[in-house]
């Protein structure tokens, strides 16, 4: 039967990298599973409705898909920062962080699909912004969990030619072995380890989510959100994450940041626990004591039922109502915090109105700054 199992499904851990598993804290040995900070539900359907229902919505086409091209730019990435932080959002989770002169790619996928099948799965809404041999040379590969649309094994095998350091969660090491990574440029790390590379300090903080590639997900992999702190300037990658108290705990313990790239989008009441609505992530972001606010895992794969572009429109309007500063590139486009955030909606040209987003059915998060 292994003959049948893709090369895509990654590799399961074993060993002493299990064995290492089994020591961690938020590991349940009598459940052979991580646990989530709080309690998350990572079954679809909750609340009695139907798996029928859920793929009924899931399926739907109506603004699921944009009406037209969705602009691109190309990153001029041959300067350094005059500020020296510069944040370039590549799509989906995948941004570029220049910090102090180092260089961080997180959760590179180029693949056309986020599946482990080249024929069948989601398929990207755009093409990448920049062919990933034109990125330039990288300090640190932080993956966030390994995922499809986060982890993605064309892209790995691409990267694993480099002499680059992949900063992961435990357990996932074992995939990119099983994809050609050496082990001694594979740094992998619980909650609140970290590595240091560059200068910079990588380090894995706790997100509210769940792992697996395969057809029987272990939970055997962590999942994880990542601060990345150079000398000067200080960012904060959230990964997939439901909304938890723990991000004013990241906040007091690694920020401020000068940007929070937060995950906005494949939100749905069928999985209230494992994503954010744009309004949590809002929240997170204030939490996190964030300085700019990228949104994130939207625009480029149909993962929920929503419209594509209503994640950037729900999180405009949650910032604006929070008195926080966001930017919204297009993919490939670059910013600067400390100068003019992009901030047009863009993605208006290409969408039907968004008037009646998805609301959760729990209170809505309370948008005003802490006193602290």
């Amino acid at each position: 039967m292994s003959t049948l199992r893709p090369a895509s499904f990654g590799a399961e851990p074993r060993g002493e990298r299990l064995e290492r598993i089994r020591r961690s804290p938020h590991y349940d040995l009598a459940a052979g599973a991580f646990r989530n900070p709080v309690p998350a539900s990572t079954s679809p359907t909750p609340g009695g409705a139907s798996r029928w229902e859920m793929a009924r919505r899931i399926l739907a086409r109506e603004g699921r898909a944009p009406t037209g091209r969705i602009p691109l730019r190309r990153p001029d990435l041959a300067a350094a920062p005059a500020s020296g932080l510069r944040v370039t959002w590549l799509g989906h989770s995948t941004a570029l962080a220049e910090i102090d002169g180092r260089r961080v790619l997180f959760d590179p996928v180029w693949g056309r699909r986020c599946s482990p099948f080249a024929f069948a799965g989601p398929k990207r809404l755009h093409p990448a912004p920049v062919p990933l041999a034109e990125l330039g040379p990288l300090d640190a590969v932080v993956i966030s969990h390994d995922h499809y649309d986060h982890l993605d094994t064309p892209t790995i095998r691409r990267l694993a030619a480099l002499d680059v350091l992949f900063a992961v969660p435990l357990g996932v090491g074992a995939h990119l072995e099983h994809w050609g990574v050496p082990t001694a440029r594979i740094a992998e790390l619980d909650w609140h380890e970290s590595v240091e590379v560059a200068g910079l300090t990588l380090t894995a903080t706790p997100a509210r989510h769940f792992c697996g590639r395969g057809l029987r997900n272990k939970q055997q992999t962590l999942w994880a959100s990542w601060v990345a702190a150079g000398p000067e300037h200080t960012v904060f990658h959230s990964g997939d994450t439901g909304y938890f108290p723990g991000f004013a705990r990241i906040g007091e313990q690694y920020g401020p940041f000068d940007v929070s790239m937060v995950q906005i989008g494949a939100y749905s009441e069928f999985w209230p626990d494992i994503h954010m609505t744009p309004q949590e992530g809002v929240r997170a972001h204030l939490d996190l004591r964030g300085g700019v606010l990228l949104p994130i895992h939207w625009g480029t794969f149909n993962l929920a039922p929503h419209a594509w572009a209503e994640p950037a429109e729900w999180t405009r309007d949650a910032a604006r109502e929070a008195g926080v500063p966001a930017a919204f590139p297009r993919p490939g486009e670059s910013f600067e915090p400390a100068g003019q955030l992009p901030a047009e909606p863009w993605w208006r040209a290409l969408s039907a109105p968004l008037d009646r987003p998805w609301r959760s059915p729990r209170p809505a998060p309370d948008l005003r700054p802490s006193e602290a």
